[in-house]
This record gives structure tokens, sequence and C-alpha cells, in this order.
């Protein structure tokens, strides 16, 4: 068995030794395929060095960028309202930009400022009306010198030291008269307002040739209030000049401010 084997390993040690014959045909053969993979070699570095250069041109060009990796997805928007520490940019604001001049500023209202507590500034008071005391009253004779007294103007003075009003007519009754003496409803006026020093008028006619006379040398004089038919003042007894006889055709004018006005009313009578 030994011997088998060394033989068999002489015999293919042998065989490799020698080369086998070739033929024309193989040679033939063995040279068209040096020649391909000669082509095939040329034909891959051609290739390559025109990849190449078309990479150095792209580049020096200004070529396309490297392709990079598209950047992650923001998160998803919250369904829920921003809060007041978000990162979204803040609602502008009412306030003026800066400046280096100052601005405007609103202008201040003069006058006390009210503090807590204190009560609002109420309208001016109304003008009081003039009270007896206040007031100097007299009587002159309008008629002519030698005939009897039958034309008057009383005049009222204000003596004190407040503006006040005048209201109505002189409201004059005599002790057991039936009736106050009748206004003359033409000379009505507006109230006379009277500073202090200031002087009104009221005509009055003594007599109209009618019966129930009354003969006096002073004459009950009372102030009325602001609302018709309101309740007269106490009487001020005022002196006429001389003796003067009344009857129910007396009339007096409404209190008025001037006294050319006043006694137009009653010289004509």
């Amino acid at each position: 068995m030994p011997d088998d084997l060394s033989s068999a390993l002489r015999e293919l040690a042998d065989s490799a030794a020698s080369p086998a014959p070739t033929t024309g045909a193989d040679v033939r053969r063995r040279a068209v395929s040096r020649r391909r993979r000669r082509h095939a070699a040329l034909a891959g570095g051609t290739v390559a060095v025109v990849a190449a250069l078309a990479f150095g041109l792209t580049t020096a060009l200004g070529g396309p960028e490297p392709h990079r990796h598209p950047a992650p997805p923001p998160a998803a928007a919250s369904l829920t309202a921003p809060t007041a520490d978000a990162a979204s940019p803040a609602a502008p604001t009412a306030s003026a930009p800066s400046s280096t001049e100052p601005s405007p500023t609103a202008p201040t209202l003069t006058g006390p400022t009210p503090t807590a507590g204190a009560s609002s500034p109420t309208a001016p008071a109304a003008v009081a009306a003039c009270a007896v005391t206040d007031l100097a009253f007299s009587a002159t004779d309008e008629d002519e010198k030698g005939k009897p007294v039958r034309h008057l103007l009383l005049t009222v003075t204000n003596t004190g030291n407040k503006k006040c009003n005048l209201y109505e007519y002189p409201y004059l009754r005599f002790p057991y008269a039936r009736a106050p003496i009748t206004v003359i409803k033409d000379s009505k006026d507006a109230p006379a307002a009277l500073a202090p020093g200031e002087k009104a008028y009221a005509a009055l006619l003594a007599s109209g040739g009618h019966m129930d006379t009354y003969d006096t040398n002073t004459i009950p004089l009372s102030l009325q209030g602001p609302n018709p038919g309101s309740k007269p003042s106490d009487p001020a007894n005022v002196s006429l000049p001389g003796q003067v006889s009344f009857d129910d055709g007396a009339r007096v004018t409404y209190w008025i401010t001037a006294p050319g006005p006043a006694l137009r009313f009653i010289m004509s009578s």
C-alpha cells in the first residue's frame, strides 16, 4: 500500500513539473484574451480620468453643494393657547416708540384735588329774598304842590351787606280792610335784585274817586315771597308825606328798578 501511494505522488509531481503541450489555437486564444483585458483596463482608466476631471470642473465652477441630511421636522403645534412665557412673538403694546424728545403730557386740571370723604362742590346758593330788617322805606308825593296827595312813589333801599331779591309787589293792607290794595297787572316785572345800597320802586295811587275812604299818615307795607300767594312778612309802617286819603280805588305797581317806568302806570289816573 505505501509503495502504491509513493508511486502515485511521483507521477503527480512529474506531471506538474512538465508543462502540458499547447497547440497554436490555444496560443491564439490566449493572445486574444490578453488584448481584451488590456482594452478593458484602458477603458476603465479613461472613465476614471474623465470622472476625476468632471468632478474637478464641477467643484471649480461652484456646482451643487454636497447632499445634506434634512433637519428633523418641528414638533407638532399644540392646540392649546400659548402661555404668557411662551417664545411666540408678543402682541404690540400701546407704548409709544422711544425718542430723545420728551413726550407730551396730559394737561392737568387746576383747582383743589378732592380727598376721600370730602363733599362735592355745590352750586352757588340762590339769592335770598329781602327781609324787612335789611331795607329802608320811604314815600314821596309826586303831585303838584298845593294839590291833594294822590300819586305816591314808594322807595326801598338795601341797607344790608348781601344781595337780595324783592318779589311781586308791596303788600299793602290797612287794619280792618277787606282786602289789600289791588296791583296793576300790566306793571309786572322780573324780581328786583338789590345789591347793598341799591334801590327799587313801586308807584301807589291813593284814591280813584270811589267810596270807603280811609285817612292816614302811615301805611303798613309787607314783603312777599318768591311764590305768588305766599304769606307776606310782618309789616313795616312807612311814613307818608302828610295826611293821605285812600279809598277802594287805590292801586299799586310791581317792584321796578327805575322810578320813571313805575310812575308811568299811575300818573294818567
